[in-house]
């Protein structure tokens, strides 16, 4: 199948970058509601600028919405929409349910597609998201090719996108809260501050470990990219400056139009930035995804050290390399590797600009170098020959803008020349004689109708009606040209006025009728029946987890307890509403992970058939205030409980895979002053703080739950 190749732009130059580079598409947030919130990210006047010109070369523009919002910002969200609809984007990626209501509402003309934050990965989650009106589904990186496919063949009608290359978190995205509870700083608001990367004591069970035990490699699925049955095949970045983003498209523009991998264009990004590359899960079940050394960028290795003579590092050189590059070493005693810039270097004892692959090359250090051991891995980290290697042509600046086409019939007639376009007419009067050449005059009306310059109106096809063969001076055709300019460019004003937020009828309750307490149980592929008693059947709510990776044997236990008399059901994911919905005689409930700040995103979810919502965790308590006032749904709040600060399918048991028990697993964990406890199950690991998490009750709330 054709794959359309989408990169990443944090920037507008990083966009003019992948553009040049072989990009079909290109994703990119504006300054408000985007995931990568640290990006440089787009103005409205950028993101109208980019586009036009994307267009004019046939390429797509994506638009991340893809934060959860809180109820102020939700109340900002029509202005945003605004410059959706003028900029004329050719999709939005979304993760809040109140977003993609408020889509609907106000630009259904705008196609959905479902962010990697939603979490989707089984065949369920992305049928159920279909229904929802997503042309597109962004699929979780953990797939296998096999699920890949899988969810492919039975889909077909359902555009399916992947990443092929870039970071790798180590929890599903959209399901790491560690950042937002621990630091209150939330990556499903775009600023999460990487815990994951740091550095983690770890206990358990006899064993004693230590390292950036979740900090991953990052994704290069490199000619196996050819094998993957999704449209749009994506390359991680909008945090990455532009070269990288030139040099990572160009890589994978040659593998997808039949070019052998090349060795050179891989090194190349890997000296511009790169963690040691993986392919994560794609092959099946794999542990070497994570690198527990050191974090952040390495570069290319190009030798290591033979011996250090008078502050001068030596060593046989496998790239050039030359004066002003930069250089980093793994010096054994820091996390992250030691780096310089290279201010002189020597060749056979003689001073020179540059050293070629194969020589031996000596380095001068700086004066407060580390210890530097022998036979240390030397990294080119910066080259300034890879940086021209990656020049890229771009428009000039404010060349391009959106414009709204409209056909013109301009007729000619002896006293009165009409411009027509759609309902509008305007006319100059005048007395109009034969032409010596009546072509001309059909020029003249062309040309003037081609200046539109800077206007938001562009007239792509001009009707000229002259019977007569009469002569239009020059003067005319343009006040005409301007005065069906001015006409029409009102009317387009008309209709970008910024959309009104739809009003959504609270859901009223007595005093009595709030605040009780309702009790949550966990439902997994081992639970029993008998392991409940005939209380907990019948009342209790019973929650589908967050990730499921085998749903036929999850739907035969849902179907064993519906059997047993349970009528009440929680959703932390979205497959969980496909796989219930057989059931005509149940209540959903929708769990703290569909997150809930906004009453928008409550609404959404009461057209999705769940008679509750629960109020996302990490939300403060005026939002939550605000949210139970207003929403259309009744609203739980968890109270207290041990919530999941993220779920994985990394693993971090010392055993491989082939001699795993998949049996439960517990380990204790320190890291900067606090303590957490990690539970691996399954092939699934999640972590926990050791304190619990405790709220006091908002006023309103239809229902709390307090977990052990």
């Amino acid at each position: 199948m054709k794959h359309e190749l989408l990169a990443p732009a944090g920037n507008i130059e990083a966009g003019y970058a992948a553009l040049y580079y072989g990009a079909d598409a290109v994703y990119l947030g504006l300054t408000k509601f985007s995931a990568r919130a640290g990006a440089e990210n787009f103005t409205a006047e950028e993101l109208d600028e980019f586009c036009a010109y994307a267009h004019s070369i046939k390429r797509k523009v994506y638009v991340a919405v893809n934060t959860i919002l809180n109820e102020e910002e939700i109340a900002e969200l029509p202005e945003t929409i605004a410059v959706l609809k003028k900029t004329k984007i050719d999709a939005v990626i979304v993760q809040d349910l109140g977003v993609i209501y408020l889509l609907k509402k106000l630009a259904p003309e705008i196609e959905l597609h479902a962010s990697t934050q939603m979490a989707v990965h089984n065949l369920e989650g992305a049928k159920f998201l279909q229904s929802l009106g997503f042309k597109r589904v962004v699929l979780a990186r953990e797939l296998t090719e096999a699920e890949i496919k899988n969810i492919a063949k039975e889909l077909p009608d359902l555009d399916l996108e992947v990443f092929i290359h870039g970071a790798l978190c180590y929890s599903y995205s959209g399901q790491c809260l560690f950042s937002a509870l621990e630091y209150g700083k939330s990556a499903n608001r775009g600023r999460c501050v990487y815990p994951c990367r740091a550095i983690y004591n770890c206990e358990g069970e006899g064993e004693h470990f230590k390292g950036h035990l979740f900090s991953m490699k990052d994704l290069a699925l490199e000619e196996k990219v050819l094998k993957i049955p999704a449209l749009s095949l994506k390359i991680e970045g909008r945090k990455k400056s532009p070269l990288y983003v030139a040099a990572v498209t160009n890589y994978y523009r040659h593998i997808l139009d039949g070019e052998k991998k090349n060795q050179n264009e891989a090194e190349d990004i890997k000296q511009i930035f790169s963690r040691p590359w993986c392919q994560f899960h794609f092959n099946g079940k794999s542990k070497d995804v994570t690198d527990e050394k050191f974090v952040g960028h390495r570069g290319l290795v190009i030798g290591e050290v033979e011996k250090i003579i008078k502050n001068r590092l030596v060593f046989k050189t496998a790239r050039n390399v030359a004066r002003y590059d930069g250089i980093q070493i793994d010096s054994g005693f820091d996390e992250k590797p030691y780096g310089f810039g290279v201010k002189s270097l020597f060749v056979d004892k003689k001073s020179v600009f540059e050293a070629t692959a194969g020589q031996t090359v000596e380095l001068e250090l700086p004066e407060d170098h580390p210890h530097i051991a022998l036979h240390a891995p030397i990294y080119l980290a910066s080259s300034s020959a890879v940086k021209g290697r990656y020049d890229y042509d771009k428009p000039k600046a404010h060349a391009f803008h959106q414009t709204n086409d409209f056909s013109v019939k301009v007729e000619i007639l002896s006293d009165t020349i009409w411009a027509m376009s759609e309902d509008k007419a305007v006319c100059v009067k005048g007395e109009f004689l034969p032409a010596k050449d009546a072509r001309k005059t059909r020029e003249a009306v062309e040309t003037a109708f081609s200046k539109t310059n800077d206007s938001v109106i562009r007239f792509m096809e001009v009707d000229v009606v002259n019977a007569k063969g009469l002569f239009a001076p020059a003067s005319l055709l343009n006040d005409l040209r301007r005065q069906l300019v001015a006409v029409l460019e009102s009317d387009v004003a008309k209709n970008e006025v910024t959309p009104v937020l739809p009003e959504v009828k609270a859901f009223g309750m007595t005093p009595k009728e709030q605040c009780r307490e309702i009790n949550i149980l966990e439902l997994n592929l081992h639970s029993l029946v008998e392991n409940f008693n005939k209380d907990e059947l019948e009342n209790g709510w019973f929650s589908l987890p967050q990730i499921c990776r085998n749903t036929i044997k999850l739907a035969e236990v849902v179907r064993i307890f519906y059997d047993a008399g349970v009528r009440h059901f929680v959703a932390e994911n979205y497959y969980a509403f496909e796989m219930l919905k057989s059931y005509k005689d149940i209540k959903i409930g929708a769990g703290s992970f569909l997150y809930v700040m906004n009453r928008m995103a409550a609404a959404e979810l009461k057209k999705m058939g769940a008679c509750f919502a629960t109020l996302a965790l990490e939300s403060s308590e005026k939002n939550m205030a605000q949210t139970v006032q207003t929403s259309p749904l009744p609203l739980v709040q968890i109270l207290s409980c041990y919530p999941p600060l993220f779920t994985s399918a990394v693993c971090i048991r010392r055993n491989d895979c082939a001699h795993c028990s998949r049996e439960e697993k517990h380990w204790n964990l320190k890291s900067g002053g606090k303590e957490y406890f990690a539970v691996s199950k399954d092939c699934q690991l999640q972590l926990f703080a050791k304190q619990k998490y405790e709220r006091n009750s908002v006023e309103g709330v239809w229902a709390v739950v307090k977990k052990a």
